[in-house]
């Protein structure tokens, strides 16, 4: 017996300020479910990108951010297991609060090359994407809920992050593992057969693999990723998010970029019947 899988594709701004990402969440997307025969369920409505503050932009998300809880409070109702294809981190505002309510002692993944644990307060581009994590640990108020016990987070291949937000990672408990520690073994021992939510930021790669926005050298190669989700119980994969393909970007041929999201997804095992 497996869960069934449920695909949710952002398509609402939540703080984009590339034009890339939504188009690339709405491949990616597509892709995912044409491979799994699947009809995905789309949220929000695009809108174009700007250079706003996060107190702009995030009143302005909150039909999506609504929309995206809702997807995922109803694939585990149904006893699914949600994917996610977003186009930013910020859309996990939505996501995370929810996670925590249904699964207090899962473990996050959040395999991405920034901490994303900046708070209004540290902040010093306004970016709603860097302020993700910290808002559902409860460190600010998003207005979208919290709930998310710090300890329980493990930034994965993290190597950007700012010294105000690595004080607060480090206060409250965050595991961050650089490239070079982020190995299977290191995070199946955290996991330690606890239920996980994977979220992946393709900024997390070296440059040169899929193209995101932030882009940030010396990070993890893809087969790397490949065998951190193998590593993993699919039995124990609560769900997952997909974030931040600028579709197009850096000359990279856009069919190629998702032929590599798809790869990757499968090493996870997913869908995959279980004896």
């Amino acid at each position: 017996m497996t869960k069934p899988i449920e695909i949710v594709i952002s398509q609402g701004r939540v703080g984009d300020r590339t034009t890339g990402a939504l188009p690339g969440a709405l491949r990616a997307g597509r892709a995912l479910s044409r491979m799994l025969d699947i009809e995905a369920r789309v949220v929000g409505t695009p809108a174009p990108a700007q250079e706003d503050d996060w107190s702009e932009c995030l009143p302005a998300a909150a039909e999506t951010l609504h929309a995206l809880r809702d997807a995922v409070r109803d694939a585990f109702d149904r006893d699914a297991t949600p994917v996610l294809a977003t186009n930013t981190c910020g859309a996990s505002i939505g996501t995370l609060p929810t996670v925590a309510q249904r699964f207090p002692e899962a473990v996050v993944l959040w395999i991405d090359a920034h901490g994303d644990f900046n708070t209004p307060a540290t902040t010093a581009s306004g970016y709603l994407g860097g302020m993700v994590v910290s808002a559902a640990c409860g460190l600010w108020d998003s207005g979208h809920g919290a709930g998310l016990n710090p300890a329980q987070v493990v930034i994965v291949g993290g190597r950007d992050i700012d010294p105000d937000e690595r004080m607060l990672l480090d206060q409250h408990g965050v595991i961050v593992l650089s490239p070079d520690e982020s190995s299977p073994e290191r995070i199946a021992e955290i996991v330690a057969g606890r239920d996980v939510w994977i979220h992946v930021d393709w900024d997390v790669l070296e440059p040169g693999y899929i193209p995101a926005a932030y882009r940030v050298d010396a990070g993890l190669l893809p087969h790397q990723i490949d065998a951190i989700f193998a590593a993993l119980d699919p039995a124990r994969v609560l769900g997952v998010e997909l974030a931040e393909f600028e579709d197009g970007d850096q000359g990279i041929p856009s069919h190629l970029s998702v032929e590599l999201i798809l790869e990757t997804f499968q090493a996870l095992r997913l869908g995959v019947p279980r004896g």
